[in-house]
């Protein structure tokens, strides 16, 4: 089987994704009579914002998480991860099936490392199942700083700016090391952490330019979205006003941003974003302590 042949399996696979993610989000509505169009603009602004910048590399956890806060279209926080996975995951579908068939990469890192993040992924969606509010809290609260880290530490030493773009995938040890990386990375982002800072920094201490690494990094976050997909919308931890909005306004958020914005730099969004991320997780962190202490009272 040609490279080419499994190039296009792949972007059949993720077409394949794509149109059963549709099939579950509706006739999931239907079954349980839930109305998609609730909060569809707000949803719809919120999509297109995040998925544009997710394009451009700063990616959605931070950006998400601060947008239901503000707009209270997700007041209890145990729901965020689940809604933000259901929500964003068909744009972030259609951002793999675009870089991957925009960059050419080595197929064996692009196969391994997304069947990794799946398996991740997987299993990280079964062990939040239960957590209560609290845990949710801390742990998203976390996360989001290390996030806001991820990205100073990003802006600081803007790894990767001095590789070639020659070097087209892992092997060997490499591999091995970035297939147990993956599946780590899988399991903290079904609670919601982003993958692209940390595996863009992977992937350059590894050797590999940044614009090798994106279309993996895509791949990868696809595929963990999935993994957790239909638990999560099965689950009843998705919060389904603006899910519609964000879905339709998340594409084309993608398309715009790899049609217009591929240039553009970003760093001062990314400021905007650290100091975000921060903000948001110090709020969801001190919410769970205050409400610990008024149970105990």
């Amino acid at each position: 089987m040609t490279e080419q042949m499994i190039l296009h399996l792949i972007q059949a696979l993720l077409i394949g994704l794509i149109l059963w993610i549709a099939w579950t989000i509706f006739s999931y509505a239907k079954k349980h009579q839930i109305s998609l169009k609730e909060r569809f603009w707000t949803g719809f602004g919120i999509g297109f914002l995040t998925d544009l910048l997710d394009t451009l590399g700063i990616g959605t956890f931070a950006t998400t998480t601060t947008l239901f806060k503000a707009t209270k279209l997700v007041e209890d926080d145990r729901k965020i991860p689940a809604t933000m996975t259901t929500a964003h995951i068909i744009p972030v579908l259609v951002e793999a099936l675009l870089f991957i068939t925009i960059v050419q990469v080595d197929l064996l890192t692009l196969v391994a490392m997304a069947t990794a993040a799946f398996s991740g992924a997987f299993v990280g969606a079964r062990v939040t199942q239960h957590w209560n509010t609290q845990k949710v809290q801390r742990i998203l609260g976390v996360l989001l700083i290390i996030a806001a880290l991820f990205m100073v530490y990003r802006m600081v030493t803007n790894p990767g700016a001095d590789l070639t773009t020659d070097v087209r995938g892992l092997s060997g040890w490499k591999l091995l090391v970035g297939v147990i990386f993956d599946f780590i990375v899988g399991m903290l982002m079904s609670m919601g952490l982003g993958n692209y800072a940390p595996e863009l920094i992977f992937f350059s201490l590894m050797g590999i330019s940044p614009a090798i690494a994106l279309p993996v990094m895509m791949l990868n976050a696809a595929m963990i979205m999935t993994a957790g997909a239909k638990q999560f919308i099965q689950s009843g931890r998705v919060n389904w006003s603006g899910v519609l909005g964000i879905i339709v306004g998340g594409v084309f958020g993608v398309l715009t941003a790899a049609k217009f914005l591929s240039s553009l730099d970003v760093n001062n969004l990314k400021i905007l974003v650290v100091f975000i991320a921060s903000y948001t997780g110090l709020t969801l962190l001190r919410s769970s302590f205050v409400s610990q202490i008024k149970e105990k009272k």
